[in-house]
């Protein structure tokens, strides 16, 4: 996980902003996926592929955050 401390904490901030959020308009692809998991229609694999690939940013934010709680 030595790779994860070496990543910029601001860096992965603004991934969330500009990949996580994307498109802003009419609404972000990763809150339209989240209504389709919620809502049980998120069965195609592209749609699978593109929440993943929307909450990436979110999910290595959130690991590198606990890691340093862990580490300080």
């Amino acid at each position: 996980m030595e790779w994860l401390d070496q990543l910029p904490l601001g860096t992965l901030a603004i991934g969330c902003l500009l990949l996580g959020f994307a498109p802003f308009f009419p609404e972000p692809h990763i809150w339209e996926k989240l209504k389709m998991l919620r809502a049980g229609t998120l069965t195609r694999a592209i749609d699978i592929f593109d929440l993943l690939f929307h909450a990436a940013p979110f999910l290595l934010l959130l690991l590198k955050l606990v890691r340093m709680g862990m580490q300080g």
